[in-house]
């Protein structure tokens, strides 16, 4: 049974490695300390790796090999959650899937009043876009620099303002997905 897991995990990282580069790929100690631990320092995994996929189609590929291969995969934005659930759990058998590097800007519409972004996309950047566009994106929390549009919606962040504007979902007229076979809906 552990030969078979080194095997499929030998064969994910290869692959992996193949599709994004070796400099999207971390999998030294060092490399992988600042995606392991919550923003807190309450939580603290043990990730196989990390990787930084720069779009939706590489990201789709992950997704699909990981099911193929049964590879546990941890979605992690900007890591500025307090509850842990972007950190992998001990086992060293985890891999994290940073969106950071999905930072396309892919629309600003000042007439229907929406923006249209990747999920690694700061809070910040999106409230600077709403601003220069004479809007309020009025989400907002202490980690807005760091927090990603991604990590906000799929936690449902409230923020400051939660009780005049409401969470983020909110805030979200309709995201693209990669579901867990590696499908893209939008």
């Amino acid at each position: 049974m552990h030969s078979e897991v080194e095997s499929r995990t030998g064969e994910f990282l290869k692959q992996v490695t193949s599709l994004l580069g070796d400099a999207a790929v971390k999998v030294s100690a060092q490399d992988l300390e600042p995606y392991s631990t919550d923003w807190r320092k309450r939580y603290v995994g043990k990730p196989l790796a990390v990787l930084l996929p720069s779009d939706i189609r590489q990201v789709s590929e992950i997704v699909r090999l990981a099911n193929r291969l049964k590879i546990p995969l941890v979605p992690q934005g900007g890591n500025t959650g307090l509850s842990g659930g972007a950190t992998p759990d001990q086992s060293g058998q985890q891999v994290i899937l940073s969106l950071a590097r999905l930072q396309r800007v892919r629309s600003q519409d000042a007439a229907n009043k929406t923006i249209t972004v990747e999920a690694g996309v700061t809070l910040k950047q999106v409230q600077e876009i709403a601003e220069s566009m004479g809007l309020l994106f009025p989400l907002s929390l202490g980690a807005e620099g760091s927090a990603t549009i991604g990590g906000n919606l799929a936690t449902n962040a409230g923020g400051t303002a939660v009780l005049r504007y409401g969470n983020a979902r909110n805030l979200c007229l309709g995201i693209e997905v990669v579901t867990a076979n590696g499908e893209v809906w939008d």
